[in-house]
Parts: C-alpha cells; sequence; structure tokens
C-alpha cells in the first residue's frame, strides 16, 4: 500500500483518488480552498464537478500542504494547466529527494511553451516526475467503466512501479519513456476538440469530424516530431486515442465549448456556459506560438486561434481550410510515373 496524496480535487483528481482507494492504497485530496475540503468530507461528493459518484470515506481531505505532501509516497498534481506552476512552487519546498510526482493536467505554458512536466521538473528539480495520459474521462473512471491509459517517466523503474500502483481490473496502464510526446499530445488534443466542437455547433457531421480527428493528428504528429517526439506516441492512447474521445464525448468540455462557439457564443461566454476550464483555449495560443518556433504548419490550430482570439466567423475559418492549397496527403510511397 502507498500512501498517495491528490493534488486538486476537481473531477479528475476525484476519479483518480476513488481509483487509487480501490486498489488499496491511502489516498488524501488536497485543495487549495479550506470551505471545498469541508464540503467533500462532510458530503461526500463534488456536485459540480462528479455528480452521482460516491466518494468512499476511507478518502481523506485536507487544506494543509505540508502535512499532504510530507506525509506521501506519489503525489498526484491534478490541476488544471493555468495553475500548475504555482501549485508546484507552493509545496515544492516540503518534496523529498526522489518523491514520485505524477501530473495528470494537460497543456502548455503559454508564456514559456514548456509542457505541464517541464514546468514541474523545473520547479521541483528534486523530484521523480512522471505523466499520466489517455482516453479517460473522469466521469467513467470514478464510475469504474474499463479506461486505457499510459505513463510516462524517464527511467523505466519508476514506470513499471507506478503502472503497478494505478493498474486493476478496469484501469489498464501501459508504459512509455516518450514524456514529451504523451504532454503534447495531451495538449494540443484540447485544441482539435475545440474545432470539433465548433463544427458540431455549426451543424456539420460526422464527415467533417473524422477529417478534423485525421488531420488534427498529422498536426500533432508533425508538432510533436520537430520537438524531438516519438511519432509512434501519437498513433496511441495519448496520441489518437485522447483525440478521439476528446472530439467525440459530451464529456469534453473543450467539444462542449466548441458547439457554444459554433452557435455563435464567444470563448468567454462558452467558458462561462461550460463552468469549468477549458483547457484548449489555454492550448490554443501555445500551440500556434510552438509552430512558429519549429516551422510547423498547423491550418487547424490557426483558424481555431483566428475564432478564439480575432472574432473570425467560425463558418469562414472551415471554408479556409476546404480552400487550402491542394496537398499530398501523406510523403510515403512512389508513383509509378
Amino acid at each position: 500500500m502507498a500512501e498517495i496524496s491528490i493534488m486538486g480535487a476537481g473531477s479528475w483528481g476525484l476519479g483518480l483518488a476513488i481509483l487509487l482507494n480501490n486498489n488499496g492504497h491511502h489516498v488524501t485530496v488536497w485543495s487549495v480552498f479550506p470551505e471545498e475540503v469541508e464540503q467533500l468530507s462532510k458530503e461526500r461528493e463534488n456536485k459540480k464537478c462528479l455528480p452521482g459518484v460516491h466518494i468512499p470515506e476511507s478518502i481523506d481531505f485536507n487544506a494543509d500542504t505540508e502535512t499532504v505532501v510530507k506525509g506521501a509516497d506519489i503525489i498526484v498534481l491534478a490541476v488544471a494547466s493555468p495553475y500548475t506552476r504555482t501549485t508546484a512552487k507552493s509545496f515544492a519546498p516540503y518534496v523529498r529527494a526522489g518523491q514520485y510526482i505524477v501530473n495528470v493536467g494537460k497543456g502548455i505554458e503559454e508564456n514559456t511553451l514548456m509542457t505541464l512536466c517541464e514546468v514541474v521538473e523545473q520547479e521541483i528539480p528534486q523530484a521523480t516526475v512522471a505523466v499520466l495520459s489517455g482516453p479517460s474521462h473522469a466521469e467513467e473512471v470514478g464510475r469504474m467503466i474499463p479506461t486505457t491509459c499510459v505513463i510516462g517517466t524517464h527511467k523505466k523503474k519508476d514506470a513499471e512501479y507506478l503502472q503497478t500502483v494505478f493498474m486493476n481490473d478496469v484501469f489498464r496502464v501501459y508504459t512509455s519513456p516518450d514524456m514529451l510526446g504523451i504532454c503534447i499530445g495531451g495538449a494540443l488534443k484540447n485544441v482539435i476538440a475545440l474545432a470539433a466542437g465548433i463544427a458540431d455547433g455549426l451543424g456539420y457531421g460526422d464527415n467533417t469530424k473524422a477529417a478534423l480527428i485525421t488531420r488534427g493528428i498529422a498536426e500533432i504528429a508533425r508538432l510533436g516530431i520537430a520537438m524531438g517526439a516519438d511519432v509512434m506516441t501519437f498513433t496511441g492512447l495519448s496520441g489518437i486515442g485522447d483525440l478521439i474521445v476528446t472530439c467525440a464525448s459530451m464529456h469534453s468540455r473543450n467539444r462542449r465549448a466548441g458547439i457554444l462557439i459554433g452557435k455563435g457564443y464567444t470563448k468567454d461566454e462558452a467558458m462561462a456556459e461550460v463552468q469549468m476550464v477549458v483547457e484548449g483555449v489555454y492550448a490554443a495560443k501555445a500551440a500556434y506560438k510552438l509552430s512558429q518556433k519549429y516551422n510547423v504548419e498547423m491550418p487547424i490550430v490557426e483558424q481555431v486561434n483566428a475564432v478564439l482570439f480575432d472574432n473570425k466567423k467560425p463558418a469562414d475559418a472551415v471554408k479556409e481550410l476546404m480552400l487550402r492549397d491542394k496537398k499530398i496527403e501523406t510523403a510515403g510511397g512512389e508513383w509509378r510515373e
């Protein structure tokens, strides 16, 4: 049994808390808000983020950062991407050398263009940092619906240990050394999911969504390869797997926000309606900046930025994507003549 502290009491943090509790570990969930700790301890349900999912009595809640961090063998960092650095900085003084930190957030820091794992490694260099990602909506993990993810670390032994900690008969975990690729896939799929939602809001069909998913993973992979990631990562769970579920599911806050934008809402109105952090809005600017930095063509990302930040009409963005210069789909193979 491991002592595990979950930093963040949102839907994903609570879903993983229930999973890890069921695996026989002692789990403590931390929140920066004492009133949230009190409410969750008493009511055993997050009615806003994870309604209808009962939180077992054996899971503890605590707002004391030092106590929660020092008492843990493994820290699961489950906060929204805009708060990753500030949260990591707040508990860095209490982290022991080699203590595990598993980042489960998805995003790119806009001003530095660092992945969230790179942010944690910068703020807490003494920690052993890992990433857990894949097609894994908290609403289903919390209800023990079969799910598969990948865990990435720098060292094989750490990946295999954490794989054992998280894995059970409804939560299968694979391992990977490609932390960079896992982080890129997890962050950028949210931008493509916004585009898929916008297409839904415009009333387009399955053909359009399939095109966005397929060309979206091509954009993500091009950027990832340019940054030094393994191309095979983008064919796996944290690449095409996570992209499919985020573009297709109404659990996806990015898709839901996109639907509203396609119907005429502004990005701020859409985020207010969704009532949770829409990671794709924050990742969109960073993705565009990365495409410029690495000289990678990312037309879907470019058009999403134009809709979000330049008041471009969604229908005009789709038309521009459709009317781009003629292209060959893949670089492989040779013509007979």
